[in-house]
């Protein structure tokens, strides 16, 4: 992957929903203070319904960044709901011969499963412009810098009464649950073997996160992994009749007995704090009494 450096191109992309104006320029403006020069797609101010332009729109901002070989860092203006109905028409051979980075997160979580799993490739799970207003954006932006220079920072956090204790190495994967969800039985899906799987979420019911559980563990992709690490699951919801549990407790059910180390409160997700992540790459994950810790090999 490349390492980048002062005057090196980020191109801005929107592949799922509408931007506003605001978070982009206010993002441009950080990216520039750190020396980066910023472009934009074409169509990233673009309206269709709820997406950021139509498909074909969409499609052809995200692939001529792939394809553009003075670009080396793709960063996806803001989630939504929109990347898989593009994924299937991207023709990423250029990409594969020539990486770049990929930078976002929620239904980015498309690319990330792809390119981690099918292609072999890191990609950045970070907050987008679409954070700007978190308090912590602009020091999240800056620990995505050291990705972006390649650097590996260790990352530790705090423990929580529902850790499983161990350690395990393995490939980071994942991202957002429900994309995740949306992706099983496709050429998309996500490959857990060995892996250590990452998962956040945010506004969904608690009786479908335990659907959604329950469909890795049917599938048998919480059999293949070598551990877990759980983000923000915020705004959960529940039914007048409760469902009974709260979303840790959920999770954490379904890795009883497992002797897999598994950690909660991970600082990413729809949350203020963003840390962010280098999926798809080798990590060296540990579980203690004291907290947690992600080591990149």
């Amino acid at each position: 992957m490349p390492t980048l450096k002062a005057g090196d191109q980020i191109r801005i992309v929107a592949p799922a929903s509408a931007v506003e104006e605001s978070y982009i320029e206010n993002t441009i403006e950080s990216l520039e203070g750190l020396g980066y020069q910023v472009t934009l797609g074409k169509h990233l101010m673009q309206r269709y319904h709820q997406f950021a332009g139509t498909d074909q729109q969409r499609l052809s901002d995200f692939q001529e960044a792939l394809d553009d070989p003075q670009v080396q860092a793709i960063f996806c203006a803001r989630g939504g709901y929109g990347s898989v109905r593009i994924i299937d028409r991207l023709n990423f051979d250029r990409f594969q011969s020539a990486p770049k980075w990929i930078a976002g997160f929620s239904d980015i979580t498309v690319f990330h499963a792809h390119i981690n799993c099918h292609m072999g490739l890191p990609t950045l799970h970070a907050p987008m412009p679409v954070n700007f207003s978190s308090t912590f954006f602009q020091e999240n932006l800056k620990q995505l810098n050291r990705l972006l220079q390649n650097d590996k920072p260790k990352i530790q956090f705090l423990p929580d009464s529902l850790n499983m204790a161990g350690k395990a190495t393995g490939h980071l994967v994942g991202g957002n649950l429900s994309i995740l969800y949306s992706l099983q039985a496709t050429p998309y899906e996500l490959d857990t073997h060995q892996a250590i799987l990452f998962i956040e979420d945010v506004g969904e019911q608690l009786y479908h996160l335990d659907r959604m559980m329950n469909n890795f563990r049917l599938s048998c992709k919480f059999n293949q992994l070598s551990g877990l690490v759980v983000g923000d699951f915020s705004e959960m919801k529940d039914k007048k009749r409760p469902f009974g549990k709260n979303f840790r407790e959920i999770i954490a059910e379904y890795f009883f007995g497992m002797n897999i180390p598994v950690a909660f409160n991970f600082p990413a997700g729809h949350t203020e704090n963003h840390v962010p992540l280098r999926l798809g790459s080798a990590v060296d994950f540990q579980v203690h009494a004291n907290g947690a810790s992600i080591t990149y090999l």
